[in-house]
């Protein structure tokens, strides 16, 4: 029998070699939790500055104050479609510009139809 066999096998030391003490812990805390805010307010300020609400009508009557259409019902005929989204070349009548707006921008505007109820 060899005399190897009859020495106790030692145990593994289960050590990382990384060790943190009490002083580097009060340091690295402190530390990351700053980093931490620091990065969720600069995330915050840079979304809301890139981010910022933007105009719907970017071309209809920019010199204007104000855009205002006014129809009367006796001259519309049986059906008229107004756009809604700005995007229309024969403003203030829809041409369809809703469709590309809503595919680029995911939203879900329309046209205003109005007619006259059948007698």
């Amino acid at each position: 029998m060899s005399t190897l066999s009859l020495l106790p096998l030692a145990k593994p030391v289960a050590s990382t070699g990384f060790h943190i003490s009490k002083d580097q812990l009060t340091i690295i805390v402190p530390v990351a939790v700053a980093a931490a805010l620091g990065t969720y307010l600069l995330c915050r300020y840079v979304n809301k500055k890139s981010c910022k609400k933007s105009q719907v009508n970017k071309t209809i009557n920019k010199d204007s104050s104000k855009v205002v259409h006014s129809f009367d019902i006796e001259d519309i005929g049986s059906k008229a479609v107004y756009c809604r989204c700005w995007r229309s070349k024969k403003f203030p009548y829809c041409d369809g510009s809703h469709s590309k707006h809503n595919e680029e921008t995911g939203d879900n505007v329309g046209p205003l139809i109005i007619k006259k109820k059948d007698a």
